[in-house]
């Protein structure tokens, strides 16, 4: 009896799961699931731990064993998903940014958003000029350390801050000047409002960029954003389509691509070659997604979705869950007495160390101040965040295209300037939509506007180790065979469409000859099955038997009689 209970006791441990989910505060959450737990459970259990109420917006990303990100799907078993070992490392992050985060009902949800903003900031992610950088790390700053005191705030205590991937002294005073001159009496929630307010002014709010290649080999990165469907290149956002001018999203393998249909009927396709058909299909994922959260009126109107041809079926997805304006109604209902929120300025963040910490570089990881600031045109090297790094194969950031730097690194430094006027200026980066009918021309109209670095640096999140230069090489040669791999727009047209035809060809003959086997057997078998009888007594069908069946056969029979008698006379 006592042997059964253990077995059984150990069977239902067997059953269950540990879950570590890393929060936006870099604090971590830790609860056990069972084996057959939907997505929906823990992100529910993650929800009532932050008493968070609009949870639309956020999501729980992880990495497979694969190295590649994945949102979690909710109406998928955890487990299943993740295909890993336990225990299961996940991280909470806000999937869907707000169109307007002001308009936010709840103070908690704002200030999960602020935390988001303020790592998107940090990683390079929300490009901004110099004045509004300043302006964005002054609100940061008042945020977590409240008003200046001289008695506590010491000269140079912004530098004990890090917004950004890098800046410079002089940038540091003008946040400082900032802190003191203009934010005093702001409260927190104050402080997080109007720096949402700034950020959402910005073209790369909401970005989360996917690596890829445009038709030339050039490197870029697509992103979907509360607005529209955004492409990124350079310092410089060389394309912008709103929602409702996006008519489809598809890939094929490593192959991704926009169909577009703008005012006077032009219609374009955007084509982009995502490192590895799992990235792609990521990305895929992503843009159905964000299609209908934003643009779709009612989640009743959410379709499922495929990538496939005519005749093959390809991945199949349906976005699950309400769309932005049913989000906003909701909200608007929420009616209870406004949560605690235990701000987390002043412990210990791995995305901005806290003043009590030190120096700058004394409390960024070694890994980290090591890394290299590459421009996008040759690649990107992502910066590690502790024990999250973003995996060398990922798709969601960018991650994927590490650089030939040997001849480029000694100057890289030089180049590279993060946030400044003169390297990166909203105003002078808005295109309109373009009306070109052929991809090629659309990169040419990014050429001639690309000649900036970009800054956009990677969020790590899984446990793997910075690359070594073998692998670094390993990719770089993988890079090279895709682009030579892809000769050029016209080459790439003609070869799909010789595919079409082929397998146009296959089908139809595959049809032919089913359709003949059927036919075989219902003229030469003796079958009884009700179906063939019903079929072999219809006027129709003996008309055509005797009349043309018979003769075709005895045709054939004779032309086989004559062709083995003139085989076995030679």
């Amino acid at each position: 009896m006592l042997s059964r209970l253990m077995s059984g006791s150990s069977r239902s441990l067997e059953r269950e799961y540990s879950c570590t989910v890393r929060l936006l505060d870099d604090s971590e959450y830790t609860c056990t699931i069972q084996r057959d737990a939907k997505g929906q459970y823990l992100f529910d259990l993650l929800c009532h731990h932050l008493n968070l109420l609009e949870k639309d917006y956020f999501g729980i990303r992880f990495v497979d064993p694969d190295k590649q990100r994945h949102w979690l799907e909710f109406t998928k078993s955890v487990v299943k998903q993740l295909r890993s070992q336990p225990p299961f490392t996940m991280c909470f992050r806000v999937k869907f940014y707000p169109a307007d985060p002001a308009a936010l009902k709840e103070e908690i949800t704002r200030y999960l958003v602020f935390l988001q903003i303020k790592r998107d900031l940090y990683h390079g992610r929300l490009l901004c000029k110099t004045s509004d950088a300043a302006l964005l790390a002054a609100y940061i700053l008042q945020a977590e350390i409240g008003d200046y005191d001289p008695g506590k705030h010491p000269e140079g205590y912004s530098s004990k801050f890090q917004f950004f991937p890098k800046h410079s002294e002089k940038l540091e005073k003008k946040i400082a000047e900032i802190h003191k001159t203009e934010l005093s009496g702001q409260t927190p929630a104050t402080s997080e409002l109007n720096f949402l307010r700034k950020a959402q002014t910005l073209e790369t709010y909401g970005v989360d960029p996917h690596p890829c290649k445009d038709v030339s080999g050039n490197a870029a990165f697509l992103a979907f954003t509360p607005f529209g469907f955004v492409v990124l290149q350079g310092n410089k956002r060389v394309h912008f389509i709103k929602w409702n001018e996006v008519t489809k999203l598809k890939f094929e393998g490593k192959t991704f691509y926009l169909y577009v249909s703008q005012k006077e009927e032009k219609k374009i396709i955007l084509t982009y070659f995502a490192p590895t058909p799992e990235a792609c299909k990521h990305l895929w994922k992503c843009g159905i997604e964000n299609q209908a959260f934003y643009k779709l009126e009612k989640s009743s109107q959410v379709r499922t979705v495929s990538s496939s041809n005519l005749f093959f079926k390809g991945s199949r997805f349906r976005y699950s869950g309400r769309v932005a304006k049913e989000v906003m109604e909701s909200s608007a209902k929420i009616k209870r007495e406004p949560p605690e929120i235990h701000r987390a300025g002043m412990v210990p963040s791995r995305s901005c160390p806290s003043i009590t910490h030190g120096p700058r570089l004394s409390s960024v990881p070694r890994t980290r101040r090591r890394a290299v600031h590459i421009s996008i045109m040759e690649g990107l090297e992502s910066l590690r965040d502790s024990a999250h790094s973003t995996p060398v194969r990922s798709s969601s950031h960018g991650d994927t295209f590490l650089p030939h730097v040997r001849s480029s690194r000694a100057d890289s430094n030089e180049r590279v300037a993060v946030i400044a006027d003169e390297a990166y200026s909203p105003a002078d980066s808005v295109l309109p939509t373009p009306v070109a009918e052929h991809s090629l021309e659309l990169m040419l109209l990014s050429r001639q506007i690309n000649g900036a670095t970009c800054s956009i640096e990677e969020e790590k999140e899984s446990e793997a180790s910075t690359p070594t230069a073998a692998e670094v090489e390993a990719l770089g040669g993988e890079l090279r065979a895709l682009c030579q791999g892809h000769g050029g727009p016209e080459e790439e047209q003609v070869n799909k469409f010789v595919l079409s035809v082929l397998r146009l060809l296959l089908v139809t003959m595959g049809l032919l000859f089913v359709l003949l086997l059927l036919l075989i057997i219902l003229t030469e078998s003796d079958l009884d099955i009700a179906f063939f009888r019903d079929i072999r007594q219809t006027p129709e069908f003996e008309q055509f038997h005797y009349q043309y069946f018979c003769p075709l056969r005895r045709w054939f029979a004779c032309k086989i009689r004559s062709m083995v008698s003139l085989l076995i006379d030679t």
